[in-house]
């Protein structure tokens, strides 16, 4: 455990940003399956592209990253 004030706060920040970006890693992962089944919905589809953005936005995951999942659900949804 840390001894200084400012580490502790770092703790405690880092803590409360595991849990945050958790969520948000759990939610988006959940809508990807969503957006890539077979019965995908054009409305599943735009939520999981909107939280892709949201995501390489916040640093959550990369750019190109979310690029790339972005062009896969546009190739299923053609199909």
């Amino acid at each position: 455990m840390p001894n200084i004030k400012s580490a502790k706060k770092d703790l405690r920040k880092a803590r409360a940003a595991t849990v945050r970006n958790r969520a948000q890693r759990s939610a988006l992962r959940t809508a990807l399956k969503k957006a890539k089944g077979a019965e995908a919905t054009a409305d599943e589809r735009t939520k999981a592209v909107s939280l892709l953005d949201r995501a390489a936005r916040k640093g959550l995951i990369h750019g190109n990253a979310a690029a790339r999942q972005k062009s896969a659900i546009a190739r299923i949804a053609s199909a």
